[in-house]
């Protein structure tokens, strides 16, 4: 079992998956076969909500660099292959919490050599969320559903999440993980506002979760630490 995990307890119990759904957060749980949702507005109504579960994988940076790029990004987008674009870099802290994308830019451009996309600053918002929250790190792990994806069904040639036949191969590796009709089913019955891919993303991240759990996880990273003490790590 990988030393970052914990011994799962006899007989586990749910563990969760966490995508940011437009300004919101889409919470899945899977525990005993079953899946549920959840919608909530804050990062601490996400750790409220998955206060029970024994691992929660959560799409977003929950590790934030002084300078340079992390490791565990740089070896995600190479087990990505073409895919590596769906990882935006995480900034460098003093860019995350710069007062506007223009001053991030000057920063990261003086730290690492290069600016920042737009996609990135977008994220810093969320970022400095879930870094005030300072979850536990020895049962909240970040995780990248595109990679779980990948590692669910690594035959797949999967085309845009954001299209019918992207969402259709996504539901297909799912299959393996939850009954694709009961997630349909419990999606159909949370608050309108999220993207399915949204909601696939969540599950993929639980699934992810539970991997990690039961130490059957790709990790990524170099085993540094931020200066909040958090592992660079993502799982898979």
């Amino acid at each position: 079992m990988p030393p970052s995990a914990p011994t799962p307890p006899c007989g586990w119990g749910p563990v969760a998956g966490v995508d940011g759904a437009a300004g919101r957060w889409v919470v899945a749980r899977l525990h005993d076969g079953r899946v549920s949702l959840t919608l909530v507005d804050t990062v601490a109504a996400v750790l409220d909500t998955t206060r029970d579960c024994a691992a929660v994988g959560v799409d977003m940076p929950l590790t934030v660099p002084d300078a340079g790029v992390r490791a565990s990004e740089l070896q995600v987008r190479t087990f990505l292959g073409p895919a590596r674009s769906s990882l935006f870099p995480t900034p460098v802290r003093d860019a995350v919490w710069a007062a506007s994308w223009e001053d991030a830019c000057v920063i990261a451009r003086a730290r690492t050599g290069k600016a920042i996309s737009k996609q990135s600053w977008y994220l810093t918002d969320h970022i400095r969320a879930w870094d005030a929250a300072d979850p536990d790190i020895a049962r909240v792990i970040e995780v990248h559903p595109e990679s779980s994806f990948r590692a669910l069904a690594p035959a797949t040639r999967f085309t845009s999440k954001k299209r019918a036949r992207g969402i259709a191969q996504r539901l297909q590796a799912l299959s393996v993980v939850v009954d694709v009709p009961a997630l349909l089913e419990a999606t159909s019955a949370i608050e309108d506002g999220p993207a399915m891919d949204d909601v696939l993303d969540a599950v993929a991240a639980a699934w992810s979760a539970r991997r990690w759990l039961g130490g059957e996880a790709l990790e990524f990273g170099d085993g540094t630490r931020d200066r909040r003490g958090r592992p660079d790590l993502i799982v898979v």
